[in-house]
């Protein structure tokens, strides 16, 4: 079994790149890449899994369907995993108490949690507007790996 801790170890040995698991509309295994880090989630501070995701992406489509996923890191012959509960906070996905300022700020945590860098955050800003991107929370509810 491993940690949170370790799992979150694992994110910047590969830029954050992780298999994201959800479950499609047909009941399907749906996976893709995106990068992940852990942060506090932004209105219970609890530790969470964070990703980014465009908003014409299919996943959000089978995430609000089932709002389950699992994420998967691996450097070299360590991995470990989480799943549980997701959350999306987005344009289309309105969370009362993040109004748009918090959604950008969140969207920063997220991408800066996996690693990621920017020399013009008033670029990525308008990028993530524009893509409609959204905040995906995942709830560590199990955590497991050979870390």
């Amino acid at each position: 079994m491993a940690t949170l801790a370790e799992f979150e170890a694992l994110v910047p040995l590969d830029h954050g790149l992780a298999v994201m698991t959800v479950l499609g509309v047909d009941g399907r295994v749906r996976p893709s890449v995106v990068n992940v880090g852990v942060l506090a989630h932004p209105l219970t501070g609890v530790p969470v899994v964070g990703a980014v995701i465009r908003g014409t992406a299919r996943k959000l489509a089978h995430l609000r369907a089932t709002p389950l996923a699992s994420v998967t890191l691996r450097a070299g012959w360590q991995w470990a995993a989480v799943e549980g509960p997701a959350e999306i906070i987005g344009p289309d996905d309105p969370v009362a108490e993040i109004g748009p300022e918090r959604l950008r700020l969140l969207l920063r945590e997220i991408f800066t949690a996996a690693g990621g860098t920017h020399e013009d955050f008033a670029a990525y800003d308008a990028a993530m507007i524009a893509e409609r991107r959204a905040a995906v929370l995942i709830a560590p509810e199990r955590v497991f790996g050979n870390s």
